[in-house]
C-alpha cells in the first residue's frame, strides 16, 4: 500500500461522533424465539425498495436478539412516537430480563407473524427476512414487508436520535 492511499482506519469515538450528526428515527425491532418475545432499540433502520417492499435493520452480532431474529425469520418494527422515550431506553439496555422486558408496555401481536408491535407507535411493519449480509460487528437484515399499520396520530411527533441524545421532532 502506498502512503498516498487512505488506510481506512478511523477512531471509533470519532466515527460515532460523526454519525451522531445524522438524525435518525427510533424503532423497536421485535421477534419471537421459541415463543419468547425478544426486542431491541434500533436507529439503523431504513427503506430499501418499493417493489417489492423491503426494509433493513442492522443487528449487533453480540446481542441475544441476533440469534433470535436469524432463527425466527420474522420480525416487526415499531416506529416510536416522541412520548415513547422510556420504551427506547428500556430496549437499548443490555442484560434486561428476557421474560419481564415487556412488562408495563402495551403491545399487540402482529397479524401475520405474532411478533410484538408497540401500541402508540407512529407506524409498524411486519417482515419476513429476505436476505442477510455481513456488516462487520453487525448483520444487515433485509426484510420483505408482509403487513403494516399507520394508526391515528396520538398528537406526538417522532422520537429521533441526534448528537448523542433522544429528541422529539414536533408534529406540526
Amino acid at each position: 500500500m502506498s502512503s498516498s492511499e487512505p488506510s481506512g482506519s478511523v477512531a471509533p469515538a470519532e466515527f460515532r461522533a460523526a454519525l451522531g450528526r445524522f438524525a435518525s428515527g427510533i424503532t423497536i425491532m421485535s421477534t419471537l424465539q421459541d415463543g419468547v418475545a425478544h426486542a431491541m432499540t434500533a436507529n439503523a433502520f431504513t427503506s430499501v425498495s418499493l417493489d417489492p417492499p423491503l426494509v433493513l435493520v442492522c443487528v449487533d452480532k453480540g446481542v441475544r436478539m441476533h440469534a433470535a431474529v436469524l432463527e425466527c425469520g420474522y420480525w416487526a418494527v415499531s416506529v416510536l412516537a416522541g412520548d415513547q422515550r422510556p420504551i427506547a431506553d428500556r430496549f437499548a439496555r443490555s442484560g434486561r430480563d428476557l421474560y419481564t422486558q415487556f412488562d408495563g408496555i402495551g403491545t399487540t401481536p402482529g397479524p401475520k407473524t405474532g411478533c410484538p408491535v408497540v401500541q402508540g407507535a407512529l407506524s409498524w411493519l411486519e417482515c419476513r427476512t429476505w436476505a442477510t449480509y455481513d456488516g462487520g460487528d453487525h448483520t444487515i437484515v433485509v426484510g420483505e414487508v408482509l403487513s403494516l399499520g399507520v394508526p391515528e396520530s396520538n398528537g406526538y411527533g417522532a422520537l429521533i436520535y441526534y448528537a448523542g441524545d433522544y429528541r422529539e421532532l414536533p408534529n406540526d
